[in-house]
C-alpha cells in the first residue's frame, strides 16, 4: 500500500479500532515523508505502559520520531485539552505530523474545535466519585448520557462533574463552536476499517503478541501502585493480569477476559468512528500485513512450568 496522492507537510490523521493496524500504517506514511509520528491514544499517554497499551517498540522509536507517548505520569489525571495544549507545541514542527490512535474524542476536539470547559472544584469531583453508575445516569441529562456509553463510569462521571460544577451540560460545553487546531480541510484524514472477524484474529494475535513480549513483567513492576481509580490502571487488562500475577486467575481466563473487553472496545470505537468520522477517508486494514505469529500455546504452557 502506498501513499503518494498525501501532500507533503500536510498532517495526516490515523484513526481506527484496536489491533486494526494503525500503528504499522503511521510507520509506513511516517518513513515515506520523512514525518515525526503523535500520539492520539488516551491509554498510550501514560509512562508505565509500552507493552500493555501496544505502544510503540524502542525500535520504533529509533527508527522515526515520536510525540506523546508515555509522557504522563501515571499519577496524573489527562484530559482531552491538556492533549490538545500538548499537540499545538507540535504544529509547525519541521517534520510533517502523522496523529495516529484510537481516541475518538482527541480527534473531534482537534478537527473541530473544543471549548475550554472550567477546573471542575474538588469537592464535586468527591461527590461525583461516590455516586453509582445508575446515580450518575439519572442525573445526566438526556442529551448527553445519549451520546456516552452506559457503562463508561469515566466519562458518566465527567458528564455529572461539568453539569454540577458549571451548570451547562457537556453538549452545551461541545456543542459551542470553537476554533480547532486542524480543521478537516488542512489534514488528510484517514480512517481504518476491518470486518468484525478480521478484527478478532488480530486482537487475538496481539494478546500472544504481548504474553512474548513479557506484558507479565510490566505489570508486575506496577502492581505496587496498583489504583483502579486511577485512569492510567484503567487499560485493558491491567486487572486481569495482577489478577494472573496474584494467582487469582489462570493465564486463560485472562485471555478470555481481556478478549471479550477488547472487543467491546473496538465495537465501541467503530460506532464512533461511523457516526462521527463517515467523511474520513477510509483504508481496508485488511490489507495492512497482520501479525505472522502466535506464540500464546507455547507463552502459556511455559508459564504453566514455572
Amino acid at each position: 500500500m502506498t501513499f503518494d496522492h498525501i501532500k507533503a507537510k500536510k498532517p495526516v490523521l490515523i484513526a481506527g479500532p484496536t489491533a486494526s493496524g494503525k500503528s504499522k500504517l503511521a510507520l509506513q506514511i511516517a518513513k515515506q515523508m520523512d514525518g515525526m509520528i503523535v500520539n492520539a491514544d488516551a491509554s498510550q499517554i501514560y509512562d508505565c505502559w509500552r507493552i500493555v497499551t501496544a505502544g510503540p517498540t524502542k525500535d520504533d522509536e529509533a527508527n522515526v520520531p515520536h510525540r506523546l507517548f508515555g509522557h504522563v505520569s501515571w499519577k496524573e489525571a489527562y484530559s482531552v485539552g491538556h492533549w490538545l495544549n500538548d499537540v499545538s507545541h507540535l504544529i509547525g514542527n519541521k517534520k510533517p505530523l502523522i496523529i495516529v490512535g484510537g481516541t475518538g474524542l482527541y480527534f473531534y476536539a482537534l478537527t473541530e474545535g473544543l471549548n475550554a470547559i472550567p477546573p471542575i472544584p474538588n469537592h464535586v469531583r468527591a461527590r461525583a466519585s461516590m455516586r453509582t453508575i445508575e446515580q450518575l445516569k439519572d442525573e445526566i441529562d438526556r442529551d448527553t448520557l445519549q451520546k456516552l456509553d452506559p457503562m463508561n463510569r469515566v466519562r458518566l462521571q465527567r458528564a455529572w462533574e461539568v453539569l454540577t460544577a458549571t451548570g451547562r451540560s457537556l453538549t452545551e460545553w461541545q456543542t459551542d463552536k470553537a476554533i480547532p487546531l486542524l480543521p478537516l480541510c488542512s489534514v488528510t484524514p484517514l480512517v481504518l476499517e476491518a470486518p468484525c472477524d478480521w478484527l478478532e484474529k488480530q486482537i487475538a494475535d496481539r494478546f500472544s503478541a504481548m504474553i512474548e513480549m513479557g506484558v507479565l513483567d510490566e505489570v508486575s513492576a506496577m502492581k505496587p501502585f496498583y489504583n483502579p481509580q486511577l485512569p492510567a490502571f484503567k487499560a485493558i487488562g491491567v486487572s486481569e493480569f495482577i489478577a494472573v500475577i496474584d494467582g487469582m486467575m489462570d493465564l486463560e481466563t485472562a485471555r478470555k477476559a481481556v478478549l471479550q473487553a477488547t472487543r467491546r472496545f473496538a465495537k465501541r470505537q467503530r460506532t464512533w468512528f461511523r457516526k462521527r468520522m463517515s467523511h474520513w477517508q477510509s483504508v481496508d486494514a485488511t490489507s495492512l500485513e497482520p501479525l505472522k505469529h502466535d506464540p500464546y500455546a507455547d507463552a502459556l504452557q511455559s508459564l504453566v512450568k514455572r
